[in-house]
This record gives structure tokens, C-alpha cells and sequence, in this order.
């Protein structure tokens, strides 16, 4: 009998261990598999998860530390990242993939008025600011997966009883990006008050001007009286004056007309039909002492006759400005070349016109622009690197002290008549290339015109 209840026990203890070494190597493997894509590299034999020699529990547990204590430090890296952009010049904000606010800085919510908006809300960022730009920019970035810029006047909208005054209007710039899970986040740059700085110094140069021209007309006719009276050698220095007295005339009389191109482009204009080659023609007749004197001649390439709408007066001055600084700025015994062509408008970026575009290049032989000089070529009184001055030796005819206004006022002229230009160095001549587009071209020529 006792022998029986022996046997007995031992046949359930054998059964009960069977069970529980079963239940402990479920478990094990169970595990493993959780641990396992941490630990890919360490892989064991099936056989090796005998209760006797596993330590997947401490495993398991060391690994869960870890794990907790990376989370802690990119949250403080979060967190790190969040107070550099809150205290940044620009502002920032994240959008989810609903275009949910997520997250934006102190700049941000100063320059869209975000008010309403807490830290720690998630809500439609069309609800918060009214802004059709600001929208699309976010699409676009989702959509093509690249980032965008955009600038616009952003116009503010205050709560109801928020405030009496009307908001003022907000020249901004904004630069997005795209984000893993359909997020965007977008960099806001507020320019008002550089234009605002811009528009006043304008005006106070502007100021100036006029109240120069007075005085200066007056040292002029003071100056012309002594011409008279004196003989040489001292009738010469008031030459001198003279001659600088005219170039302080021109340069406040510049300033006086880019000011007012830049305050209404359209003001001083008078369009007319205006043949363009005929145009240059003419301009080149005018400068062609100065051009003999450095033995240069001009070519020409591309369509022979082509009509715009412009105002001939303003080009003329454009390509006197232009074709003066090639012969200025260009190796004695070269040739400086035009290149007309018409492009059809779908091969333009105004998708909107629907008669051809004119594009002059005008080419020198001169040494070109410096790479860090082009991005500034159309600036007011920007004057580039000495290395864009010819080498010749100086003359009377080529003196390169300009305004630095010529250019700006080339610019302006361009703008004013809804064109671009653009300066370059050409490939071949590795001299200056300016490339100027004007759309009103008169829609009687010839498709075989077409370059």
C-alpha cells in the first residue's frame, strides 16, 4: 500500500514538472520573441530555452530600462529643441496629416495672431488663421514631397471685441517642409518691418533729393557764369566743376525717377509700338564714338523685325544703360552680341499671355560678373567686383564711376512693363550676359519668326 502511494506521487509530481517546464518553455519562447528584435543578433537554439539556463526574465527587464530611459532622453531633446524654437527670430509651425495644428512657437503665433490657440490644443489650423496661401503652401509640400516658398501680404483677423484698430497687413515669407506621417512643418519670416525700414529711408533719400536739386542747379549756372570770364589754365577747373556738378545732377535726378518707379511702376509710362532692332540701331549710333575709340563692333542674330508695346523712351534707355556698360566693361577689339528670339507661350512661365515672348540676350567679351556680385547686379548703388572693369588703359570715354543706379533703374523699367531680366556669365564669351524677356510683342508676325 505504501509502496502504491509512493508510485503515485511520483507519477504526479513527474506529471506536474512536465507541465510546468511546458508552461516555462511557452513562456520562454514567448519572450524570445518579444525580445528578440532588440537583441536580433543574439539568436539561440530552440533547446537552449530549458528553465535551467534562461535568464530572458532579467533579459527582458534590462531591456525594458533601457528602453524607458531612451524614451526620457528624446523627450529631453524634445523638449531642448522646442524652447531653441520657441525663443528663434522666426517663427514655426507643425501640422499633422488632417493640417491639425500641432505645435507652432511664440514668433508664429505674434505674426498669425494665433490667440485663440493654447499650447497642447489640436485643431484645424483654417480655423485658427485665414489664410488661402498659407494653406496651399502646406498641400503643395504634402502633395509633391519637396520643400516650398511662398511670400504674400498676410492680412490678420482678430477675435470679435479683440480690438478696435484693423490689423495691420504683413509682408510674409514662409519656407516649408515635409515630415514623416504626413506632417508639414513651415518656417514664417515676418518683412514688414524691413519694408516698412526700406519705404522710409526711401522717402527720406527721396526728401533729400529734392532739396538738392535747388542747390545744385544754382552752383551749375554759378559755374557757367565763371566759364566765361576765365581763361586758360584756370577755365579748366571749372571744367572740372562742372562736369561734376552735372553727375551729382544726374544721380539725384536718378534717385528722384527710381523712387517713383518703385512707388507706382506704371506712372511714367507711354506705350507705343516701338521696332526693337531699329531700337538698338539707334542706341548703338549714339554710342558709336565710344565703341571706335575700343575698336568693338555689335552682331546680331535671331529675328530680324519684331514689334512690341512699350514705351519707347524707356527702353531706349534701357539698352543706352546696358550697351554703355558692355563697352565699358569689355576687352578693346571685341564685339558685343544681340540675340533676338520670340517663345511661344507655352514654353513661358506667364501661362496667361497668349502671344509670344521676346527674349534679348545681350553678350559681352568683358571678363564677366563675379559669382558673388550677380544676386546683387540690380541693387541700388551696388557696385561689383573691380575684377568687371575692362583693362584697358582709362580714358574720356571710359570712365566706370557710375551711380550704381543705372542697373536698378534697367530693372524697374523691365518690371514696369511686366518683363524680367536677369544677369548671367555666357559659357562661351565669359563675358556678362543679360537676358531680358518682355511679353507685349505684337501678334501680326509670322509663325516662321519663331526661333
Amino acid at each position: 500500500m505504501t509502496e502504491m502511494f509512493v508510485l503515485g506521487f511520483l507519477l504526479g509530481l513527474a506529471i506536474g514538472l512536465s507541465f510546468w517546464l511546458w508552461h516555462q518553455v511557452k513562456l520562454n519562447y514567448y519572450l524570445q520573441r518579444i525580445v528578440q528584435p532588440v537583441n536580433s543578433h543574439n539568436h539561440r537554439n530552440f533547446l537552449s530555452w530549458l528553465p535551467f539556463s534562461l535568464n530572458l526574465s532579467d533579459r527582458l527587464l534590462q531591456e525594458m530600462l533601457t528602453t524607458k530611459q531612451n524614451q526620457q532622453d528624446l523627450y529631453l531633446s524634445l523638449e531642448t529643441y522646442r524652447q531653441l524654437l520657441d525663443v528663434a527670430p522666426l517663427g514655426y509651425l507643425q501640422v499633422d496629416e488632417e493640417n491639425q495644428l500641432l505645435w507652432c512657437n511664440q514668433q508664429a503665433r505674434e505674426i498669425l495672431s494665433l490667440q485663440r490657440w493654447q499650447p497642447g490644443q489640436v485643431r484645424l489650423l483654417l480655423e485658427l488663421v485665414r489664410s488661402y496661401e498659407l494653406d496651399q503652401l502646406i498641400e503643395q509640400t504634402r502633395d509633391w514631397q519637396k520643400s516650398q516658398n511662398r511670400e504674400w501680404t498676410f492680412h490678420p483677423s482678430l477675435d470679435h471685441g479683440q480690438g478696435i484698430l484693423e490689423p495691420k497687413p504683413l509682408a510674409v515669407t514662409a519656407t516649408s517642409f515635409p515630415l514623416p506621417a504626413g506632417q508639414v512643418g513651415v518656417y514664417l519670416e515676418n518683412r514688414q518691418l524691413l519694408l516698412d525700414i526700406n519705404e522710409q529711408r526711401d522717402r527720406s533719400f527721396s526728401d533729400l533729393a529734392h532739396e538738392l536739386r535747388t542747390p545744385l542747379t544754382s552752383i551749375r549756372l554759378v559755374a557757367e557764369t565763371l566759364q566765361s570770364r576765365l581763361s586758360p589754365p584756370l577755365d579748366g577747373w571749372v571744367n572740372r566743376l562742372m562736369q561734376e556738378v552735372d553727375r551729382l545732377i544726374n544721380l539725384v535726378q536718378s534717385w528722384l525717377e527710381l523712387t517713383q518707379m518703385e512707388t507706382n511702376f506704371t506712372m511714367l509710362l507711354n506705350p507705343d509700338t516701338v521696332e526693337v532692332r531699329s531700337l538698338i540701331v539707334s542706341v548703338w549710333e549714339t554710342l558709336e564714338p565710344l565703341a571706335k575709340y575700343q575698336n568693338m563692333n555689335i552682331s546680331y542674330s535671331g529675328v530680324e523685325s519684331v514689334h512690341i508695346r512699350a514705351d519707347k523712351s524707356r527702353m531706349y534707355q534701357v539698352f543706352m544703360n546696358l550697351l554703355d556698360n558692355c563697352i565699358k566693361y569689355s576687352v578693346p577689339d571685341t564685339n558685343i552680341h544681340i540675340e533676338i528670339k520670340l517663345i511661344p507661350t507655352a514654353e513661358f512661365i506667364h501661362d496667361n499671355i497668349q502671344s509670344p515672348i521676346l527674349e534679348l540676350n545681350i553678350i559681352d567679351s568683358g571678363s564677366g560678373f563675379a559669382d558673388t556680385d550677380i544676386p546683387h547686379i540690380f541693387e541700388r548703388f551696388y557696385r561689383g567686383d573691380k575684377a568687371r572693369q575692362h583693362k584697358s588703359t582709362s580714358n574720356k570715354y571710359t570712365n566706370t564711376n557710375g551711380s550704381g543706379l543705372g542697373l536698378a533703374i534697367v530693372r524697374q523699367i523691365i518690371l514696369a512693363h511686366a518683363g524680367s531680366i536677369k544677369a548671367m556669365n555666357h559659357p562661351q564669351t565669359g563675358g556678362a550676359w543679360i537676358q531680358i524677356h518682355l511679353p507685349e510683342v505684337m501678334s501680326n508676325l509670322p509663325r516662321q519668326d519663331y526661333s
